[in-house]
């Protein structure tokens, strides 16, 4: 590892940053063999928590499963960082169960850059980058604001929320992309000066508070999962257990009708309220004051207090994410249980911060319009580690394949949630902090977050990332899979051995003999109900069960699905020429026309997908392709 500003030195890939977007993008390019450069202000931040310090949650978790399969490095973190695991949603459906994680942010971070230092081919640069070096659309390096200059054909920016950054406490405005860390300005600029669309977003984070200032023992108590399960697919092949009492709780307490009475009459103070704040927050994870304002029929609103590292010193406020005065956020904490006395430690604080419109990408997340340049994070204008992690990888890796003259590796929305959130993006744009949900992906009881390395494993082992022991137990949970399946099948079960079993959980009793998969349909059998009647030869690896018991009771769901997907894959794979005139296509509505032309989508899915765009259009548009001159491929 070199830490060293080399001015003038040449690199495969340069990585704008060392948040979870840089640090996928990266490691991945090292371990693809280049030499990769890692620019960052600050070496001693890298893999920061600056909001909830947490891994994974609804919809975020599969991100985490999916990065991990395809070799990204995120999982492994918090696996070996976690203080509480919790998989979301058990009393629902598989499709929307979600693993979380809590997590030390010290120790993440010091693991996070532990992990860059030790990567081989990875070189970190403490250094601020003011401009993206461009001749003939082409990426030639980076420019640091001390004016030395680092030379690469391929350049990921991931600059998170530091891009013309402005920090707002009360009244109080100054520049800064996090507590105590500059903002990035003449970047900014520079990318305008390349010709990026720029828009401006907000977020924020709530105020962190003492420990031993919390009356504990009047609050709820909220333990993880009694057997965790990790992230990573690579921990299960160690036998990954935790010891008794290693897991740390959280406590939940709620705002009061004061809290709310103390908010309704500061909102002029508030910069979100007086118009001081013009970006726009995100509608998933409003602060404090827009809940109350929006949801006056709502009497309290749950707070969860989280510890943020091991001591437990340092706790998080999750749900009460503001940016009012310090003295309102003092007066509305100490109106709540538990709050009392409370000790602030640092306060609340909302962040603007430029973006650029993600539709200027490709689905690669390269910039249409310069060869090389590739963004990812909430540059993007997404929100979440999770997010950008995803992206950050995908980016990574395409740097990579450019450089090798090869294909972008390209995931569709039948293929992963990296698909949905990438399409998502590049598609259709987002006016405000993106933020993936499992209502998000239409394919998404195919998606989950249990199956993520049968669905990726293999193409990250391709790609040189993933560790073939994945895609063997991949593969062996499969099979396991495909053979206990085939035995329920054929087996059937007696009422006197069932029936005893059937009427401990609630279920109708037996009067005859019964297909066993019949039984495990019911949506009170479990696997381990069906097992107790009949055992199997051997036993299973660890998910397979999880595997079995989805596929039988969800079948007709899957096949349903799994057609739809096929339908979808057949438009997705139907590309577009890159030359198409939009123009020339007869019976295109003007608005269709208009966006189709900006967006230039690579495929006739990607083209479905474009708000605005109608299915008429579409028709139109496949008979035209059709009966292009120099196209004469058969459409179906």
């Amino acid at each position: 590892m070199r830490k060293y500003t080399y001015n003038g030195s040449r690199f495969d890939v340069i990585v704008v940053g060392a948040g979870h977007a840089a640090i996928e993008a990266a490691v991945a390019a090292a371990r693809m063999g280049k030499e990769v450069a890692c620019v960052t202000l600050s070496l001693r931040h890298a893999g920061e928590m600056p909001c909830n310090p947490a891994v994974g949650g609804l919809a975020k978790g599969q991100l985490v499963r999916e990065i991990d399969a395809l070799g990204g490095v995120m999982g492994v973190l918090a696996d070996a960082t976690g203080l509480q695991f919790r998989m979301l949603n058990t009393g629902k459906g598989p499709a929307v169960r979600s693993p979380r994680a809590q997590v030390d942010k010290d120790a993440y971070r010091a693991e996070a850059l532990r992990l860059l230092r030790e990567t081989p081919g990875l070189t970190l640069i403490e250094g601020a980058v003011s401009r993206v070096r461009v001749t003939g659309g082409v990426v030639r390096g980076v420019t640091l604001t001390t004016g030395g200059q680092l030379h690469s054909p391929t350049v990921v920016l991931t600059t998170g929320t530091f891009l013309c950054g402005t920090l707002h406490v009360g009244r109080t405005a100054r520049s800064g992309g996090r507590t105590a860390e500059p903002a990035a300005r003449s970047l900014s600029a520079s990318l305008r000066e390349l010709g990026f669309a720029i828009g401006r977003m907000k977020t924020g984070t709530p105020a962190r508070v003492h420990a031993d200032s919390v009356a504990w023992s009047v609050l709820e108590r909220q333990d993880g999962d009694a057997q965790p399960e990790p992230f990573s697919f690579r921990s299960r092949l160690v036998d990954y257990r935790w010891t008794p009492g290693a897991q740390m709780p959280c406590y939940i307490t709620h705002t009061t009708a004061e809290s709310h009475e103390i908010i309704q009459g500061a909102l002029d103070r508030s910069p979100l309220f007086a118009g001081t704040i013009t970006g726009i927050g995100p509608r998933y994870c409003p602060s404090i004051a827009d809940k109350v304002v929006r949801f006056p029929e709502r009497d309290r609103h749950r707070i969860i207090l989280e510890p943020e590292t091991r001591r437990g010193d340092v706790i998080y406020l999750n749900g009460l994410s503001t940016s009012m005065p310090l003295d309102v956020q003092m007066d509305v904490m100490r109106s709540m249980p538990g709050l009392a006395d409370v000790q602030l430690l640092r306060p609340g604080y909302a962040v603007e911060y430029d973006h650029v419109d993600p539709r200027g990408l490709r689905q690669s997340l390269e910039a249409e319009h310069i060869r090389g340049l590739f963004l990812a994070g909430q540059i993007n204008g997404t929100s979440g580690y999770e997010e950008a992690a995803a992206q950050g990888l995908l980016a990574g890796i395409n740097a990579v394949r450019q450089l090798d003259d090869q294909e972008p590796v390209v995931l569709k929305r039948s293929q992963a949630y990296i698909g949905v959130l990438v399409d998502d993006l590049v598609t259709k744009g987002t006016d405000e902090p993106y933020r993936m949900f499992t209502s998000r992906a239409e394919h998404r009881l195919v998606l989950r977050h249990d199956n993520a390395d049968v669905r990726l494993a293999g193409l990250g082992a391709d790609l040189g990332l993933t560790p073939a022991e994945v895609v063997e137990a991949a593969g062996r949970r499969m099979h396991e899979s495909d053979a206990e399946i085939a035995r329920l099948q054929a087996a059937r079960v007696q009422p006197a051995v069932a029936n005893p079993i059937l009427e401990a959980r609630g279920s109708t009793a037996l009067t005859e003999a019964l297909p066993v998969v019949r039984l495990l349909a019911r949506p009170e059998v479990t696997l381990e109900d069906v097992h107790l009647m009949t055992p199997p030869p051997a036993r299973l690896s660890p998910g397979t069960d999880v595997e079995i018991e989805t596929r039988i009771k969800y079948r007709g769901y899957i096949e349903r699905a799994e057609m739809r997907m096929r339908q979808q894959a057949r438009l997705d794979d139907r590309e577009i020429p890159a030359d198409v005139s939009y123009e020339d296509v007869r019976g295109l509505s003007t608005e269709s026309q208009q966006k189709l032309e900006r967006i230039r989508p690579g495929t006739i899915g990607q083209a479905s997908r474009i708000p605005g765009v109608s299915p008429a259009d579409i028709g139109v548009l496949l008979v035209h392709l059709k009966t292009r001159p120099s196209d004469t491929r058969e459409v179906h």
